[in-house]
């Protein structure tokens, strides 16, 4: 491991180890996979992967005007990986769909008569997705494993690259970047990178309930009450985060499963998790069907109810309104 600029670098090998390790308060269901364009492996000598790295970040930050790097993980070449943004942030990688996701970069142009992977970038893909997967029991379907290319690079809706898409994550990433392409090609080569570890996939542990962060950053405590300390390996939960309840305790929420770790309740909101029924089911501006479409939800997408009114439930801190007839809650 190397850390510089405030990345670090690790192989596929030290990525699972240290990921296994760290202590994330936001709840994760999402993976995203993209390729970077620019830089491509024209600008990778393989030695300046924190130079690239900052390059990136300089640009999202002072170009795009975000407030730090958009991705979690950037992968290069050589198969090493370096981390980018905190995992209790979200993503800024796919516009409207980026809430409880983890956004990967794979360093390279990937579209046709781009860079032609190497083994070593295609192997870590699988072992860096497959340790993410594991770690956030995400399961390897295309409701959760996503591609960019996947969404309406303007409104955020998913139509499968049917229009107003990048090509993201490449239209040669692992047989190309169609849904189909990724059941044939990319999720076959990750369910054999899990099944390569000799780690099972933990089951996830029973919660009690999901709540919302309220403050701009809630700490962290190692017990319920303000007269304990904040814990130091993990950092704190940050506004519109969604957190698992595992145990309550005089107004005290107790966050991990396996570590005494809590936070104050009367930062948060509880809300309930939900699964889309409908094929494509529209999002609206208030709970009627008289306020205005502003964009939609796909079957299997996991959301979050916030609110509920005469069978409408909004699933955001914002004004997005779905119908609760067409949700799995």
């Amino acid at each position: 491991m190397e850390t510089k600029h405030g990345f670090t670098k690790m192989s596929a090998i030290e990525f699972d180890k240290w990921l296994q390790k760290l202590k994330v308060a936001r709840t994760v269901l999402y993976l995203q996979q993209h390729h970077t364009y620019i830089p491509s492996y024209e600008h990778f000598n393989g030695s300046n992967h924190f130079k690239v790295q900052l390059g990136m970040k300089d640009h999202h930050v002072n170009e795009n005007g975000w407030s730090d790097i958009g991705q979690h993980f950037s992968i290069f070449p050589d198969g090493t990986v370096l981390t980018g943004r905190s995992l209790e942030r979200t993503p800024a990688c796919i516009y409207g769909k980026n809430s409880h996701s983890i956004c990967i970069e794979n360093v390279g142009n990937f579209d046709k008569n781009g860079d032609d992977m190497t083994t070593e970038q295609r192997q870590a893909i699988f072992d860096i997705s497959a340790s993410i997967c594991r770690r956030f029991s995400i399961p390897v379907n295309t409701e959760r494993i996503v591609y960019h290319h996947w969404f309406n690079l303007s409104t955020g809706e998913r139509n499968n690259g049917s229009g107003g898409n990048k090509s993201c994550p490449g239209t040669n990433f692992f047989g190309g970047n169609k849904v189909e392409d990724c059941k044939k090609h990319f999720l076959p080569g990750l369910r054999k990178a899990l099944k390569q570890n000799p780690d099972p996939i933990p089951e996830a542990p029973a919660v009690n309930r999901h709540v919302s962060v309220r403050a701009s950053v809630l700490n962290i405590r190692k017990g319920a009450g303000t007269g304990f300390d904040r814990v130091q390996d993990r950092a704190g939960a940050i506004r519109g985060a969604i957190l698992r309840v595992y145990r309550e305790k005089n107004g005290w929420l107790k966050i991990s499963s396996n570590k005494n770790h809590w936070v104050a309740g009367n930062y948060t909101d509880t809300v309930s998790p939900a699964t889309v029924k409908a094929t494509k089911l529209n999002v609206r501006s208030g709970p009627s069907m008289h306020y205005r479409k502003i964009g939609s939800v796909t079957k299997g997408e996991a959301v979050f109810i916030y609110e509920e009114i005469d069978g409408w439930c909004r699933i955001g801190h914002e004004e997005r309104w779905v119908s609760k007839a067409y949700l799995k809650v």
